[in-house]
């Protein structure tokens, strides 16, 4: 089917001003095109007329025209829109209709009245490809963020629609089981000839295969439409705060050249040693790094174990700790109990065994509210934490709750609201802000409350390379000038590679690792058993026989980490 945007415009109905304005676009049948661009410039809600949540749920002014398959979207009903066009959300909790993930995925089967002999080899065959198949009877609503955004993906993947609309499909997903999605879109495009959008932030995870087009938007307008490589050479990336891809970046900084025939979106197509000298130079010419020390242990976990059903552990004996002022992360795959040392360190939880310590006291008999005092959790699903209608009243309320006067809280929000890049919206209603940008909101609200520890659950989820940059840099400033300890837990590779100097890495509910980054990052049998996968440095560095792959890549954090 082609899809057509004419000089095509869309205003929210609670919005002064166009989302998009002047969207001048044709998508031709079987066809798989990127769309990328910062938060807020107008990527979902390009998809949202496209799978006709615009104008069929969410009401607002249009102009222009779109046509999908020459037919206007003016004349398509919700059904018509439905046979069309099959799409996984990035908020995963709203697309579910079933009370177990098998009835989910059976969905549009039922709808299609097909048996329930045919659909059960159906569904099976469904889940086994997005490793749901021993999970069939479980809630969608217990799973983790990456397990829930492979039901939604297992639910369209039953139906047989022409266009597959991926709204962040990899932004809760760990690396390998991205890398994984990836691969299941691009054996789908192969295989059907369907037409194929795919929405992300994870420009380089997204380029693990074959892209026809990348669509980069800016502002509610496309700044460009080209082919990846010609994107990659250009400066577009940079300049509208999309992440290139580490190996270019090193590249970039051994002041290599490159060209659009050198294929550089497609690591795989490159010809590395033509590389080799300017990158073994810059390496070598490398000052070696001598890493801080820090010896005051602000947070121990002792011996933790914990289990949902007292049948299987979440957690089996997890020890390390953290000391003040570090930067440390959390990694893991999807379900390995990352998220279940948050709820224990909250409160939400109590450990089966084991112990925390916060300050050299066990926290055991503090409240939700009083561990809160002095450990921010900012949750990986912004719409769990959000509780007030207007933007300045969500970063207000901690401290408002706290009892400061209205002339210290108003100069303290507007303060974080404007490092978190957020001052302009000081006075808009939370409904209006896309995904990552409510996040910044919840963030902001963490932030105004200078907690002692500071704990993002995929902090990056949603947002741009411009803003989690200047987010975290702004954490980094209160790590460096009030002392506040970071504990990040992520499945963003350049996060953790750029901020962090130590990763915890937790597999089948045990710990398995307790290293530096670069030392985590340079080893492949490690990362396998985490779900985790070698980032393109690694590559890059074996690919051109630099064996300190470990070295290679502190230099590359160093070169790469913003002074704060």
């Amino acid at each position: 089917m082609t899809i057509e945007f004419s000089d095509f415009s869309f205003k929210y109905a609670s919005q002064e001003k166009a989302t998009l304005t002047g969207i001048n676009l044709r998508i031709e049948k079987g066809e798989k095109i990127v769309i990328i661009g910062p938060s807020g410039s107008g990527k979902s809600t390009l998809g949202q007329c496209l799978n006709g949540l615009i104008p069929h749920a969410i009401k607002g002014t249009m102009s222009g025209s779109l046509t999908i398959n020459d037919v206007s979207i003016s004349g398509l009903s919700m059904q018509d829109y439905s046979e069309s066009v099959g799409t996984v959300l990035q908020d995963t909790d709203s697309q579910f209709v079933g009370l177990s993930i098998g009835e989910d995925i059976a969905f549009a089967l039922e709808n299609d009245m097909i048996s329930q002999a045919e659909m059960l080899p159906i569904v099976q065959k469904t889940a086994a490809m997005v490793d749901l198949d021993d999970l069939l009877e479980h809630s969608p609503y217990a799973l983790s963020g990456g397990q829930k955004q492979r039901v939604s993906l297992a639910g369209i993947l039953v139906d047989d629609t022409d266009i597959l609309l991926f709204d962040e499909p990899l932004a809760s997903l760990d690396p390998k089981t991205g890398k994984a999605t990836i691969e299941i879109i691009d054996q789908l495009h192969q295989e059907t000839g369907k037409t194929v959008i795919i929405i992300e932030h994870r420009l380089e995870d997204v380029l693990h295969r074959h892209v026809d087009r990348v669509i980069l938007m800016e502002r509610g307008q496309i700044i460009a439409d080209m082919s990846p490589d010609e994107l990659i050479v250009s400066p577009l990336l940079q300049i509208h705060g999309i992440r290139e891809p580490l190996y270019i970046s090193a590249l970039k900084a051994a002041k290599c050249p490159l060209s659009i025939a050198d294929k550089p979106a497609f690591i795989e197509k490159m010809d590395l040693q033509k590389y080799k000298a300017p990158l073994t130079d810059w390496f070598n010419a490398q000052a070696p790094i001598i890493p801080p020390k820090t010896t005051e242990t602000l947070l121990e976990i002792s011996d933790l174990t914990y289990s949902y059903t007292g049948e299987k552990n979440a957690l089996e004996d997890i020890s390390f700790s953290i000391n003040r002022g570090e930067f440390v992360s959390i990694l893991g795959k999807n379900g390995s109990g990352k998220s279940t040392i948050t709820k224990l360190i909250m409160g939400v939880i109590a450990p089966d065994v084991g112990q925390i310590k916060l300050n050299g006291k066990d926290i055991a008999n503090l409240s939700i509210f009083e561990r809160a005092q002095k450990i921010g959790v900012v949750m990986q699903n912004p719409n769990h934490m959000i509780s007030n209608h207007m933007i300045f009243d969500e970063v207000a309320f901690g401290l408002r709750n706290r009892g400061h006067d209205e002339a210290f809280v108003k100069e303290k929000v507007l303060h974080v609201l404007g490092l978190c890049g957020l001052i302009k919206y000081r006075h808009w209603p939370i409904e209006a802000l896309s995904y990552g940008q409510k996040k910044r909101v919840t963030i902001a609200s963490i932030l105004a409350l200078e907690p002692e520890l500071l704990i993002l659950d995929e902090p990056t989820a949603g947002q741009d390379h411009r803003n989690y940059t200047s987010m975290l840099s702004f954490i980094n400033t209160l790590n460096k000038t009030l002392g506040i300890t970071v504990l990040i837990i992520s499945h963003d590779m350049h996060l953790v590679l750029e901020y962090t100097t130590r990763s915890v890495v937790i597999a089948e509910s045990k710990l398995i690792a307790n290293s530096p980054v670069s030392t985590v990052f340079s080893d492949p049998t490690l990362l396998n058993r985490a779900n985790l996968k070698v980032t393109s440095l690694y590559t890059l560095a074996n690919a051109i026989g630099i064996e300190n792959t470990d070295g290679f890549m502190q230099q590359f954090i160093k070169s790469e980490v913003a002074p704060s």
